[in-house]
C-alpha cells in the first residue's frame, strides 16, 4: 500500500523540536535538543507505523538537513545531546546524501553525542563513515519492536532477530552506541500479561546484544490499517498500569536507562484525576532510574 504524506511540509524546515532530558550511561541527566527531521517517506512500510504522515513523498533537496538543524538549533538553549529523528533512516543515501555528512558534522561539532534512527538492514558503511565525521558519540535508534517469534514477522518491518542481531555487532564493532525502541501491545498480541511478558523479555534481548538504552513505546491505532486490526480483535490498546508495569518490572531486575515514553498517553488512562500524577511518576523514573512511591486514587481506587 502506497502510502502518502497528509501535511504539506517545507523541506528547509524541521516539523516539530523540543528541549528534554535524560540520564546517560552515568546516571547524570544530560540535556537534550531532539529535532524532528522534515525527510522522505520511510521505504519500509510497517503496520503500525503513522509517522509517514509527516514526511515528504521526495527527498529534499541537497543541505534542507543541514538548513533545518541551523534553524533549529538557534532556537533551543544549550545542550550536550542531539537526537535527530527523521521518521525513517538517517542513512538511506536516497534520503539524505552523503554528500552532506561533512557539512552536517561540523555543524554538530559542539555535541558530545548524536543520535539518529535508522532501519537495521541500512546499517553498513554509511553508519561508519558518519561516525567517523563527527567529533561526538554516535548513537543509532532501531526498532526492534518485538522478538515474539509469531508477532515481528506480521508487522512487516522486513527485520528478524538475526537481521538485528547482525546490525547491533556490526555497530558496536564501529564502537557506534545502540539505542532500541520496542513496543507495548503491538498488534496480535492482545493478551494483556503476554504483552508485558514479550515487553519484558524484548528488553533483556535487546541489552544483552549491546544496547545501551531501551525506550518502550505504547502502540497506537492512528491508522486505518491499525484501526481495522483493532475492530478484527487483532490489536488491544495498553493500559497505564500496563506501561507502569513494565516499567517496574525491567527496574526491579536490574536494567537502567529504559525509558517510559510518556508522549500523548492520555488515550492509556481510565481514570482523568490520577492520570497527570501517574504520568509524572514515569517521567520521574525516566530521569532517576529508580523506583518511585505508587500513586494512590480515591476516585480510582488504583495503586499503581
Amino acid at each position: 500500500m502506497k502510502r502518502k504524506p497528509e501535511v504539506q511540509l517545507d523541506p528547509f524546515l524541521p516539523y516539530h523540536f523540543l528541549h528534554e532530558q535524560e540520564p546517560d550511561q552515568q546516571g547524570m541527566i544530560r540535556e537534550v535538543n531532539t529535532i524532528f527531521l522534515t525527510s522522505k517517506t520511510c521505504v519500509f512500510s510497517c503496520i503500525f507505523c503513522d509517522l509517514w504522515k509527516n514526511t515528504l513523498p521526495q527527498a529534499p533537496p541537497r543541505g534542507a538537513f543541514l538548513k533545518q538543524i541551523h534553524y533549529t538549533l538557534e532556537q533551543l538553549p544549550h545542550a550536550s545531546v542531539v537526537k535527530l529523528y527523521n521518521n525513517g533512516n538517517f542513512f538511506d543515501p536516497k534520503c539524505l546524501s552523503p554528500d552532506d555528512y561533512p557539512d552536517i558534522c561540523n555543524c554538530l561539532n559542539s555535541y558530545e553525542r548524536v543520535v539518529v534512527e535508522n532501519h537495521p538492514l541500512l546499517c553498513g558503511p554509511l553508519c561508519a563513515n558518519f561516525q567517523q565525521q563527527l567529533s561526538g558519540q554516535l548513537e543509532i535508534a532501531m526498532g526492534l519492536e518485538t522478538i515474539h517469534p509469531q508477532v515481528l514477522p506480521r508487522l512487516k518491518k522486513q527485520l528478524t532477530r538475526d537481521d538485528f542481531c547482525r546490525a547491533a555487532d556490526f555497530l558496536l564493532r564501529q564502537h557506534i552506541d545502540i539505542r532500541v525502541f520496542l513496543m507495548l501491545s503491538p498488534p496480535f498480541l492482545t493478551d494483556r500479561e503476554e504483552s508485558i511478558h514479550w515487553t519484558l523479555e524484548s528488553i533483556h534481548f535487546a541489552f544483552a546484544h549491546g544496547a545501551s538504552c531501551c525506550s518502550v513505546i505504547p502502540t497506537r491505532a492512528t491508522t486505518a490499517v491499525m484501526q481495522q486490526l483493532q475492530q478484527q480483535g487483532n490489536y488491544r490498546a495498553p493500559t497505564l498500569d500496563m506501561l507502569e508495569e513494565v516499567m517496574e518490572k525491567a527496574l526491579q531486575r536490574g536494567y537502567r536507562r529504559v525509558f517510559a515514553d510518556t508522549w500523548d498517553i492520555a488515550f492509556m488512562s481510565a481514570c482523568p484525576h490520577c492520570f497527570e500524577a501517574r504520568k509524572q511518576r514515569l517521567e520521574r523514573m525516566n530521569l532517576t532510574q529508580q523506583l518511585q512511591p505508587p500513586v494512590y486514587c480515591a476516585y480510582c481506587q488504583n495503586n499503581s
